[in-house]
C-alpha cells in the first residue's frame, strides 16, 4: 500500500473519531429582543438577550417537547445588554422573541423551530 494511502487511511479514521460537536442555535429578534436555541449547549435550552434602552423586559415564549401544550416564557428584567437563560430540560421545540411593552402590543418574532 502506498504511503499516500496510509496517511489518507489514518486522517479518514481520526476524522471520523472526534466528537461532533452541537446544533448550531437558531436565533430571532423581535423588537430590542434577541432569543436563542439551542443555548449554553443544550437543546433543552433557551437564551433571550435585550438589547433595548426602553425600559421594558424582554422575554421568550416557548415550548418543550415533553409539555408541548404548554406555552412557557423566560423574562429577562435585568436590563439591557443583559441575558438570560432558562433551566435545562426537555427539547425545546418552538418559541420566539418579544420585547415587552406596557399598555401597547409587544414586539414579537415570528415562531420558529430550532
Amino acid at each position: 500500500m502506498s504511503k499516500l494511502k496510509i496517511v489518507a487511511g489514518v486522517v479518514l479514521a481520526a476524522g471520523l473519531m472526534l466528537p461532533t460537536s452541537t446544533a448550531i442555535a437558531r436565533s430571532v429578534t423581535g423588537g430590542g429582543a434577541t432569543a436563542w436555541s439551542p443555548a449554553g449547549g443544550s437543546a433543552g435550552k433557551i437564551a433571550v438577550k435585550d438589547g433595548s434602552d426602553d425600559g421594558d423586559p424582554a422575554k421568550a415564549e416557548y415550548y418543550r417537547h415533553d409539555s408541548a401544550g404548554t406555552k412557557r416564557t423566560l423574562w429577562n428584567k435585568s436590563g439591557p445588554g443583559t441575558t438570560s437563560y432558562s433551566g435545562d430540560g426537555s427539547k425545546i421545540i418552538k418559541f420566539k422573541a418579544c420585547d415587552e411593552n406596557d399598555w401597547d402590543d409587544d414586539d414579537c418574532s415570528g415562531w420558529v423551530a430550532p
